[in-house]
């Protein structure tokens, strides 16, 4: 009679229809039920095409905005590399099924190279051999019984839409849209979950910003924010064309991986945190997931009066139409996070400058818009790279903060990885691992409807900027063999653990 009374508890405290949200409803465990995760509870493992893929000229694929950073400009990345062979998934991809097999994870969250599949980025161009790549890719992951989880656009932009102006032209709406239809065609039965865009402002914030990333657009101020109105508009089609036209036949679901520190301050209050963090993962969220839609107010009025007293005629931030807001708003069925790390977060001097000498302080871009200092805490460990440290509880503390901001939407943990320089007995990699899942435990008993992990990555890749000097795989990958062999790590059979438990130990 106990364990049934017991049963009903778990049941009333557990069901987010029986509870309010509240955070003291987290408090009811009973030994070890605190440490399992739900039964419907997924978990995963992530790559992206041109990090891994290699083939970067076989079988009537396009060149994209990557292959001509990396041949061209081979000095910016650290040690000169590409992505043009890479680990090989592009021959290996049934090595790299095999391993998600040995994991025994429940999906595969990849990208597909959008110029493998429209080598001009329309359906002009349309190549079969690169449709049929993906397709057989899809069809072993079925095979192996491992959900695959498409990402549409993981940075690497075809190269032919970014000499018509990229994310900066509004065409690219409408090629966003052809491509998203020609995917959902050819892959819509087999594929349940869709990611529009990854990390988009990564894209647009050092992409047509700062222009430190592909394709090297220096636009401060302007750039970043009209990338971001252009990829939230093609985000928004998407989603409607799917809705529209897929949905009754396939069922599956779409939304959008936006990445994101948490921060926190140490003056009183939590202004500075809400400033901060409405730049940054309210940047994208805000339009999609909030109440009123459009950009974060805060931001708005932010960068709309900057603009005036910068003496422009116009605000640098694109404005939403009434339309448009609405196709926006909740135009996701649930929002990937990509979390790795924290700051702190200060006002810096410039803050109690007068508001109209603001111009001659800094130059106008979205980091400056802010008028924040970020910093870390000493104590936290770092990894290889230089902006990651371990702060688990920031991942549990990013999640409720999306809960009450946000109405407490889906969330799917789509990328969480530490950077090492590849060493097999990887214990900081399995700490970095096993505290973010607890973090994840924590928000899932506050009652955040977190629906799955990710880890990032399956196999050591190519690292945008830093090349292959830096390693986040569960597998090391042996770049000098001809063959690229995949080495298992101490961290995957960590991971292997945690996934036939289900719990963290």
């Amino acid at each position: 009679m106990m364990k049934i009374f017991i049963f009903l508890l778990l049941i009333f405290f557990t069901n987010p229809l029986m509870s309010d949200n509240s955070d003291e409803s987290t408090d009811f465990c009973f030994g070890d039920i605190c440490n399992a995760f739900p039964e419907n509870f997924l978990f995963g493992a992530a790559t992206a095409s041109y990090q891994i893929e290699g083939g970067w000229n076989e079988d009537g694929k396009g060149p994209n905005i990557w292959d001509t950073l990396t041949h061209k400009h081979p000095e910016l990345i650290k040690d000169r590399s590409s992505g043009d062979i890479g680990p090989d998934s592009y021959h290996l991809y049934r090595e790299d099924v095999r391993r998600l097999k040995e994991l025994d994870v429940d999906f595969y969250r990849f990208s597909i190279s959008w110029s493998r599949i429209l080598p001009n980025g329309d359906i002009s161009s349309l190549n079969p051999a690169g449709v049929k790549y993906y397709s057989d890719l899809i069809d072993l992951l079925e095979q192996e019984e491992i959900q695959p989880m498409v990402t549409m656009f993981h940075y690497d932009l075809p190269q032919y839409l970014q000499d018509l102006g990229g994310f900066t032209n509004i065409l690219i709406v409408r090629y966003f849209k052809e491509y998203a239809r020609v995917l959902f065609e050819n892959y819509g039965k087999r594929i349940k979950h869709w990611i529009t865009f990854n990390e988009p402002s990564e894209t647009c914030i050092q992409g047509y910003g700062s222009g430190t990333q592909a394709p090297l657009i220096r636009l401060p101020g302007v750039g970043e924010y009209l990338c971001a109105y252009h990829i939230l508009l093609a985000h928004a089609e998407v989603y409607h064309l799917y809705r529209n036209e897929y949905f009754d036949k396939y069922k599956g679901k779409v939304g959008i991986t936006q990445d994101s520190r948490w921060l926190y301050q140490k003056t009183p209050g939590n202004d500075l945190v809400e400033r901060g963090m409405q730049f940054q993962l309210g940047f994208f969220a805000n339009a999609i997931f909030s109440r009123d839609g459009g950009w974060p107010k805060l931001l708005q009025e932010i960068v709309d009066t900057n603009s005036i007293f910068e003496g422009r005629l116009r605000s640098r931030l694109p404005a939403f139409s009434p339309t448009e807001i609405e196709r926006l708003r909740l135009s996701a069925d649930f929002l990937g996070l990509n979390y790795y790390s924290a700051n702190y977060v200060k006002a810096p001097e410039i803050w109690n400058a007068p508001k109209k000498s603001h111009s001659a302080f800094r130059e106008p871009s979205w980091e400056n818009d802010q008028n924040l200092t970020y910093f870390v805490d000493p104590k936290w460990p770092q990894a290889k790279s230089t902006w990651l440290y371990m702060v688990p509880e920031g991942l549990r503390d990013i999640l409720l903060w999306i809960r009450d901001t946000y109405g407490n939407p889906e969330v799917i943990i789509t990328e969480n990885g530490w950077s090492d320089s590849g060493e097999l007995e990887d214990d900081g990699r399995i700490e970095y691992l096993t505290r973010h899942l607890k973090a994840v435990q924590e928000a899932i008993q506050k009652n955040c409807r977190v629906t799955g992990y990710t880890y990032w990555s399956l196999i050591d890749n190519f690292e945008w900027m830093m090349g292959y000097t830096e390693k986040f795989g569960l597998y090391r990958v042996d770049m000098e063999d001809p063959e690229k062999k995949r080495i298992e790590k101490k961290s995957a059979i960590a991971y292997k653990q945690i996934i036939k438990n289900r719990k963290v130990t």
